[in-house]
């Protein structure tokens, strides 16, 4: 069912839904949130199609929030709410308005969408695209729990990080951030099964995109070790590499669809790593909206320490702070190794310790 209001105000478009509600012999609504999606008119159908994908999984009521402030002093002068209604099929599993606002009230849209929102429901923001500098500081951001924005739809994607890291509130999050859930989970079960201490890494992808950046700060933050940057022709991206003693743990995936990956001592295996749509990738958030701190974590880290030579330091932190070792390098650690003429380090170490004491004592005498 599709409704049309031209000219319109928040108290019709909440008539409008409970009538659309009933006539479809719906009286109860069973939504879990309120998605607030804030877009154009290029970019209002993609975002609309994920979102009501997405709420098959999670039942919303999403408000499209499209500003059109006009371009002549005439159209600017002009304020009207015009309000698309989409309820059954045509909405997924919940109730989609998109709300056009013209004029001065595209400057007060938190004025339109606070009425409309769910009682007792989250609210989540998301911005498809020209997301504002400090989300949570937005007026229409400050009404969410949850706010998500896409770093890698910014002029400089990998330059957008940075102002996320610095405007990041608890509750933030990218959805650069979330295409690479699949990698962070392939390589943690690898190091489950193959437990090793991880000298340095290498991630591989293309240039302008963020989230092979925030897979390697990821990996610096959780391994202590160095991580190299490498740039490829993709899709995404298309290998990391886990340097240890006894051999590289790789995970390859070059065609964005299927990865391999290889373990020291055991055969390549099959992976399923395809790059997943903006659905998907919307459905995750919306599963948690508790904050994220392992990505505030990864995001406040300078991309720029991305390719830092390892020294000293990095190196006793990586020993002491190493996730899991070989069973070799702890038997070596526990036990000390012969001195070259079979008396034990130790023992030597302490009779010239004695031998040095015994000739001061001679010499003061």
């Amino acid at each position: 069912m599709k409704i049309d209001l031209t000219n319109t105000t928040s108290s019709k478009i909440n008539a409008a839904l409970m009538n659309a509600r009933r006539a479809g012999g719906n009286a109860a609504g069973g939504m879990v949130l309120t998605l607030v999606i804030v877009t154009d008119e290029g970019s209002a159908y993609d975002a609309l199609k994920a979102a009501n994908d997405a709420s098959r999984e999670h039942p919303s009521r999403t408000l499209a929030v499209i500003k059109r402030a006009g371009r002549s002093p005439r159209a600017r002068a002009e304020t009207r709410l015009d309000a698309e209604i989409l309820v059954g099929s045509d909405a997924g599993s919940g109730e989609t308005v998109i709300l056009r606002m013209h004029g001065e009230l595209a400057s007060h849209a938190q004025s339109v969408v606070l009425p409309l929102l769910l009682p007792d429901a989250p609210v989540v923001v998301w911005w498809p695209e020209n997301a504002p500098l400090h989300p949570a500081q937005d007026p229409l951001g400050a009404l969410a729990q949850r706010r998500i924005t896409d770093a890698v739809t910014a002029e400089s994607p990998v330059g957008q990080l940075a102002q996320r890291a610095e405007s990041y509130t608890p509750g933030d999050t990218d959805l650069a951030w979330t295409r690479i859930t699949g990698w962070r989970s392939m390589l943690a079960a690898a190091l489950d099964q193959r437990p090793a201490q991880i000298t340095s890494a290498v991630v591989e992808g293309e240039s302008y995109n963020p989230s092979v950046e925030l897979l390697g700060l990821w990996l610096m933050n959780r391994l202590r070790v160095p991580v190299e940057r490498v740039v490829t022709a993709g899709p995404g991206i298309t290998s990391v590499t886990l340097r240890t003693k006894d051999g590289a743990i790789v995970l390859d995936r070059p065609d964005g669809l299927m990865g391999t990956l290889s373990m020291p001592g055991s055969p390549d295996r099959q992976v399923a790593l395809k790059r997943r749509e903006t659905s998907e990738l919307i459905a995750e958030e919306l599963r948690r909206l508790d904050p994220d701190d392992i990505y505030a974590s990864a995001v406040r880290t300078p991309v720029e320490r991305l390719n830092e030579p390892a020294t000293a330091e990095s190196a006793t932190d990586a020993s002491a702070d190493a996730p899991a070792t070989t069973d070799a390098s702890a038997d070596a650690a526990a036990d000390p190794q012969p001195a070259a003429d079979g008396e034990p380090a130790g023992e030597q170490a302490e009779k010239a310790a004695t031998k040095k004491t015994a000739s001061r004592k001679r010499t003061s005498s």
